[in-house]
């Protein structure tokens, strides 16, 4: 059963069982404001103390954008005091997005530029729809992506790839985007929702302190050496141990039975 959660700026917030679909709405291309990316951040604060919530979705409003990154016009000033209280908050939700302890899944339904691209790049999974439209075109602007795109692009598309987007200023469409890596998988306009939800289903079936651990891990590996991470690899393994989802998931292969999840 689907409910609306806290009110914040700019953001539609539906939980539905374990997850909870945030959905970008400030029209007309769902940009991002210092109060919209301040009340992500403060949503992510709620949303990490709910050990209820295991999944979330990220999408936007309507047919056309995801999101169109920030309004340009806030930068037409050249006011440096103003730019770095954009980028704080941008860098505070996108982090905090990053490291939130659950799976999070980017549902592409549109156009996702600059801080709408990055946005998606914050999360563990994308699903674009087949008339999505990606690009980090700061540079045209003279300026550049702020909110992680020069560090969590190269991760997905390799680095040339990413020069091609950020220092050209490519925009690439949903297929380019499934073959270089960018996303995950290309679906029918108007399904990427959907295809997010079937997604989140299917991690219910995971242990949530399992793919917690494997997170963690996964994104360790982007800029630990790989001597550390096999360690932590093994600490974490023992540290399920004793949990109650582990004893549960065991026990309830054992019984062929799905195992029913507390979080703890």
């Amino acid at each position: 059963m689907s409910e609306s959660m806290t009110e914040y700026p700019g953001l539609d917030v539906v939980r539905d069982g374990h997850t909870v679909v945030i959905t970008m709405n400030n029209p007309p291309a769902n940009t991002w404001t210092v109060e919209s990316l301040n009340g992500l951040s403060e949503l992510l604060v709620e949303l990490t103390r709910d050990r209820e919530i295991y999944t979330l979705v990220l999408t936007g409003a309507g047919e056309k954008f995801f999101c169109a990154g920030a309004e340009l016009s806030l930068f037409a000033e050249g006011d440096a005091k103003g730019a770095s209280v954009m980028a704080d908050s941008f860098g505070r939700a996108f982090e905090a997005l990053s490291e939130f302890r659950g799976l999070t899944i980017a549902a592409i339904n549109g156009y996702a530029m600059g801080g709408g691209l990055e946005v998606a790049l914050a999360c563990d999974l994308r699903i674009a729809e087949q008339s999505a439209q990606m690009a980090l075109p700061e540079a045209t602007v003279g300026l550049l992506p702020c909110a992680g795109g020069t560090q969590n692009l190269p991760h997905l598309v390799g680095e040339g790839w990413a020069k091609r987007m950020i220092l050209l200023g490519e925009r690439v469409d949903a297929d380019t985007a499934e073959k270089i890596g960018l996303v995950e998988s290309v679906v029918e306009n108007g399904t990427a929702l959907t295809a997010a939800k079937a997604w989140a289903q299917k991690a219910t079936k995971q242990s949530p302190l399992s793919i917690e651990a494997c997170k963690r891990l996964i994104q360790t590996s982007r800029k630990s050496p790989l001597w550390h991470g096999l360690s932590k690899e093994r600490e974490l393994f023992v540290g399920l141990f004793g949990t109650e989802d582990q004893k549960e998931g065991v026990q309830a292969f054992l019984d062929k039975r799905s195992p029913s999840w507390k979080n703890r």
